[in-house]
């Protein structure tokens, strides 16, 4: 039960072990896990590999790593490195059928970047090469585990204050400049083919899945015109689900509009709003609002209730707990204490591929509905 005006704190555990990790590539995001990886308590960077190992060298200096960091030509190198125990694969989408299975294969535990793969026949090699592998996966959706998104989950889980979910709309949009939709990877077909909806869609999905508690629609259907560049790339797309029991979900994802990461749920006794779910206005602390049974005063000139708002902090960036969390089922398999690998994370991935592909699907029968089958 989430309380009016609420401030919660959540404090990184110690920890014991520590998984050593090594990235393949030297992209933009890498920056930013790179750093969660060397905050997080029970993991360590231990290896970068690039292509060539002047751009590794200088992109280790250039973003502080530890001077104890391999510094490797090529990422089978990493790969080879038998004190590595978990990748983080940042390299463009197409690649990510590849070099995951690589490391499946060579007994790596993997955390890639969203979209895991460009279709859910692609994931599903992936994910089978895992499970064969014995190592664990997860995408790197980095807002599922601020604490915040487990609050407000609570909260939409409340009966007395949420009630039934009856809708939800989610967004994900930022306003690229020319060189990005000229030049970035998330606009060339041959190596992020699902441009926008790949990209920012993916948030606004498992937005969407995450409210409905993961519960897969019966249908989705993509909106009518759909802004695409020159060379096929969604830069621009919307979409709807619509299950079985009659709620719905809308999501509008875009290279082309002002920045915004937002959520509304819309249950029959409450509403959650969520402004910033991707990447939190300040590092240290989230907020989120709700109300509950809100109505009109007299003559209806005002509410009678107004959203509360909630203020959840935490000692690590969302991104440094995705590393912990990752960290510690890595150290369940390594020392025995996990059977096989978690089988949620593999889980939640699939089913956002799942829409992601009926979305395209959507698209390309002409906007017809398209069924969602697991």
């Amino acid at each position: 039960m989430v309380e009016p005006h609420t401030t919660t704190t959540v404090a990184a555990a110690n920890a014991t072990t520590t998984t050593r990790f090594g990235i393949l590539g030297c992209a933009g995001i890498a920056r930013k896990v790179s750093r969660a990886i060397t905050l997080s308590p029970n993991s360590t960077l231990h290896a970068i590999g690039s292509r060539s190992i002047e751009k590794a060298r200088t992109y280790a200096t250039a973003n502080g790593f530890p001077s104890s960091t391999k510094i490797y030509g090529s990422y089978d190198e990493v790969l080879d490195d038998p004190e590595i125990d978990a990748v983080y694969i940042p390299l463009p989408t197409s690649l990510h059928l590849h070099w995951v299975v690589r490391a499946a294969e060579k007994k790596k535990h993997v955390l890639v970047e969203k979209p895991p793969a460009l279709n859910v026949k692609e994931l599903d090699v992936i994910l089978n090469a895992c499970e064969v592998n014995g190592v664990q996966f997860m995408d790197g959706t980095m807002w599922m585990h601020h604490p915040r998104t487990k609050i407000m989950a609570d909260f939409l889980g409340n009966s007395q204050l949420f009630g039934q979910l009856k809708a939800v709309q989610s967004s994900f949009t930022f306003s690229a400049d020319s060189e990005f939709l000229e030049n970035d990877i998330r606009v060339k077909p041959d190596l992020d083919a699902l441009g926008a909806l790949g990209d920012a869609g993916w948030y606004c999905i498992r937005a969407c899945l995450w409210a409905a508690n993961y519960e897969l629609p019966k249908f989705v259907t993509a909106l009518r015109n759909p802004i695409k560049n020159s060379v096929g790339v969604l830069l621009s797309v919307d979409a709807s689900l619509h299950w079985e029991d009659g709620k719905v979900a809308t999501f509008h994802c875009s290279f082309l509009s002002n920045l915004t990461m937002d959520i509304t749920a819309i249950g029959t006794k409450g509403t959650l709003r969520v402004n910033d779910f991707i990447i939190p206005y300040k590092e240290a602390e989230a907020s989120f609002s709700t109300v509950s049974e809100a109505w009109f005063t007299d003559m209806d000139l005002e509410w009678n209730r107004k959203p509360s708002e909630h203020i959840v902090s935490a000692d690590l960036p969302q991104e440094a707990l995705l590393v912990k969390e990752f960290s510690a089922l890595v150290d369940a398999i390594k020392h025995g204490g996990a059977l096989a690998p978690e089988n949620k994370w593999p889980t939640l991935s699939r089913k956002t591929q799942l829409i992601i592909d009926a979305v395209v699907a959507s698209i390309d029968k002409g906007f017809l509905p398209v069924e969602v089958v697991y």
